[in-house]
């Protein structure tokens, strides 16, 4: 079964995510877990915690198809040592925020070498972050996504993912996210139903499709392998609707969060319905 959702709004607090996502008729959802344009936030209060929880059971959320995402100010990998623990501190404060909540996982961009550290010793860093995060919490697993290779960002080729992955130390807690928009940019073909297939071939050669936790469903902006990031709204961008077209009939996908990050948040209902329609 295919469980399709957006990244919704926690205006209010995160104890209204669950209600946003019913809405729009989702069966999944993204969420941050505090203001993700900060470094600090207060912690959660056990109202929410109690209400968050309370929601998703009359919902019928399952924690499995919920994909928290962390705040985008954080390099886990950076090569400062200052940044670094700042990096650090705030991800652990993440994962132990969906340790509260009851959650399986937090969704994160691997890191940034900002061209002063090898792109290596920058994998090896974030895996590294990574095991610090994962020794002080329990329940919760670190699920890498993919990037486009926007700048300095990493974790845009297969073996990025890879080399992380290896270095951490319990890897029944780590997973990937696949963004079907950050794929066509780092230059990984999914126009085509073959073209999929052998993408995916190559995920699992590399990676390994056991570690495959959850999708991101955007269309892109920008053209095959640009390195650039820009979301579109599904079957409006240069993708067209063949990779969503194989994601909703293959059974690799089944029991995931398979979350929009689309921009226009007032056609996720329609694109949620549109994706369903697409199962044969």
């Amino acid at each position: 079964m295919k469980f399709i959702g957006a990244h919704v709004s926690i205006s209010g607090g995160a104890e209204n995510a669950p209600e946003n996502a019913e809405k729009i008729g989702a069966r999944a959802f993204a969420m941050f877990t505090r203001n993700q344009r900060r470094w600090k936030s207060p912690p959660l209060s056990a109202q929410t915690i109690t209400r968050f929880k309370k929601r998703c059971n009359h919902a019928g959320f399952d924690p499995k198809y919920i994909l928290p995402h962390d705040s985008y100010l954080i390099n886990l990998g950076h090569p400062e040592q200052e940044g670094l623990e700042k990096s650090r501190d705030a991800f652990f404060d993440e994962m132990q925020r969906c340790e509260q909540l009851g959650l399986q996982y937090l969704n994160f961009h691997p890191g940034s070498h900002l061209n002063k550290l090898a792109p290596e010793q920058c994998l090896d860093r974030i895996a590294q972050s990574i095991d610090l995060a994962l020794e002080q919490t329990t329940g919760v697993a670190a699920v890498i996504e993919n990037t486009a290779g926007q700048g300095t960002n990493l974790g845009y080729r297969f073996e990025h993912l890879a080399r992380i992955i290896a270095q951490v130390t319990d890897s029944s807690r780590v997973g990937v996210c696949l963004d079907t928009c950050h794929l066509h940019g780092a230059g990984y073909d999914i126009m085509t139903k073959s073209a999929c297939e052998k993408t995916m071939a190559e995920f699992d050669r590399v990676v390994g499709i056991g570690f495959l936790k959850a999708m991101h469903l955007n269309d892109s902006k920008k053209d095959f392998g640009s390195r650039v990031d820009r979301h579109e709204s599904i079957g409006k961008g240069v993708l067209g609707m063949a990779p969503f077209d194989f994601i909703m009939n293959d059974a690799r996908f089944d029991d995931m969060p398979l979350v929009l990050e689309t921009p226009d948040d007032t056609l996720w209902e329609k694109e949620i319905r549109l994706l369903y329609d697409l199962i044969r």
